[in-house]
């Protein structure tokens, strides 16, 4: 069973930094591409940064610059480096990935981001 758990979130002033975690356990980790997705108040979900398997990154223009992606796959885990953030990054953030033709959540872990 896939299994993805976040962790690290929580209040940050702005212009702070903060990195968030996914452990992943049920798949073969290494093999998987894995995404951060991200959900505002009153937002939709949107794709914030993602990483391949062989390791290539692409990041949403609003985050670029800012935000890092990156990958253990001796831990199975991914973090998002998060710089200079700003209000608007508050959010509820997600991992995520894919098995075949199903897609695979976290729980999500709130990052607030305080002016």
């Amino acid at each position: 069973q896939v299994q993805l758990v976040e962790s690290g979130g929580g209040l940050v002033q702005a212009g702070g930094s903060l990195t968030v975690s996914c452990s992943a356990s049920g798949v073969i980790f290494r093999n998987n591409n894995m995404a951060w997705h991200r959900q505002g108040p009153g937002k939709q979900r949107e794709l914030v940064a993602a990483i391949t398997s062989g390791g290539r990154t692409n990041y949403a223009d609003s985050v670029k610059g800012r935000f890092t992606i990156s990958r253990d796959n001796a831990k199975n885990t991914v973090y998002l480096q998060m710089n200079s953030l700003k209000p608007e990054d508050t959010a509820v953030y997600y991992c995520a990935t894919t098995v075949g033709v199903i897609g695979y959540w976290g729980q999500g872990t709130q990052v607030t981001v305080s002016s």
